[in-house]
């Protein structure tokens, strides 16, 4: 056998390292702190308009409800790293 089709998936994956989880550099508007919050920490939601686009999440310092607007880049970063996102239907 050739290629792939006699790869086991033991040997596939051998030698691989363990892949650190995505982390992303966030700060409280609120309590000022700064901190880093896995993909798993964080919603994204993308709406029709960038005034309907943003993220949030749950500050760990003071646990206040944080909105933040997420542009082209800040979409592409969260979701690239895994972020869950809601898309956000317009009913007009």
């Amino acid at each position: 056998m050739s290629g792939a089709q006699g790869m086991s998936v033991t040997s596939a994956f051998s030698g691989m390292t363990r892949v650190d989880p995505v982390v992303f550099k966030a700060a409280c508007p609120d309590c000022r702190a700064h901190f880093e919050l896995s993909a798993n920490a964080l919603r994204l939601a993308i709406g029709a308009t960038p005034r309907t686009t943003f993220y949030s999440f749950t500050c760990p310092e003071c646990e206040a409800a944080v909105r933040k607007p997420a542009g082209e880049r800040i979409v592409e970063l969260l979701t690239g790293g895994g972020v869950r996102t809601l898309r956000l239907h317009s009913t007009v």
